[in-house]
């Protein structure tokens, strides 16, 4: 090494040769380039802010068989876990599954008519959602702030009963309100697989980038009036008896000591559609590499 005019200058010692290197380049062809991707995928999931998210709480609902929005006796245990994508803005994404049971029972109604009605249910929902995150305050800046939250589900459901006898019976292959059968071309079976549209608003208690804990609550505006098997008029018992068997006819009317005379009248009210919620907290924590 020497100093020629007051610049610095190195001579190279070994020659590159290009013809060497081209051969170099070539020899590994197929195995280099897929190896080089396997070793970036990692960076390129977990080097964002992925969370993991455990949430527990309760869910109930609102149908045909309440007639208050909130009663103790029908919230039911509920959980789920949720992938959260963390995008450095004031939106987040998250998917999730969540896993519920809600029912209600005329017994716990208010007015003599509806309990004489004698109807109830359980269902047992298993839902998948995706949904979008609004933060309503700088997370930059606020250790705590509340969010907005909307998307789209689909979950399954099976309402069941227990008979006269105390056994369980599920209810759709019933048809308790004729749907599905050719006496009442209008009224169409109803899938067990549904979409619903969830929403809610949650506040979030950040501690670090580790993990969060947060409350949410959340409701499913429904597509169907059918969750708890209840919407429309009653139907002939004869033609219920006919077409499916006593047992359907035994659950479409459950009056004690009243002769059927209501064909036709009201069973519940197919123009407000069922719905319901879970409530809970979130446990988050960070699945990126450190």
């Amino acid at each position: 090494m020497r100093l020629i005019k007051g610049k610095l200058h190195a001579r190279t010692r070994t020659k590159i040769n290009l013809r060497n290197t081209s051969r170099i380049k070539m020899r590994f062809p197929v195995c280099g380039r897929p190896l080089a991707i396997l070793l970036l995928i990692p960076n390129l999931i977990f080097g964002q802010k992925w969370m993991g998210e455990v949430i527990g709480g309760v869910s109930t609902y609102n149908g045909d068989l309440t007639q208050q929005a909130v009663l103790l006796q029908r919230f039911k245990p509920a959980y789920g876990f949720n992938l959260r994508y963390n995008s450095g803005d004031i939106f987040d994404f998250r998917v999730g599954l969540m896993f519920a049971r809600v029912g209600a029972d005329d017994k716990d109604a208010k007015r003599p008519d509806l309990q004489s009605r004698n109807l109830n249910f359980t269902t047992n929902i298993q839902e998948l959602s995706a949904c979008i995150e609004f933060k309503l305050l700088d997370p930059d800046v606020f250790l705590q702030y509340p969010y907005l939250f909307a998307g789209l589900a689909m979950f399954h459901f099976n309402p069941f009963t227990h008979d006269n006898e105390g056994k369980k019976t599920f209810l759709r292959p019933l048809s308790t309100e004729g749907e599905g059968l050719s006496d009442f071309p209008e009224r169409k079976n109803y899938s067990l697989y549904q979409f619903c549209i969830p929403f809610g608003a949650g506040f979030k208690f950040k501690t670090t980038d580790t993990w969060d804990l947060s409350f949410e609550l959340g409701y499913r505006f429904l597509l169907t009036d059918y969750l708890d098997d209840v919407s429309k008029t009653y139907v002939s018992l004869e033609i219920l008896n006919l077409r499916k068997g006593p047992k359907a006819s035994e659950l479409a009317y459950r009056k004690v000591g009243v002769p059927f005379a209501e064909e036709g009248f009201p069973r519940g009210n197919s123009k407000v559609r069922d719905y319901y919620f879970f409530t809970g907290l979130k446990f988050a924590f960070n699945l990126s590499a450190k």
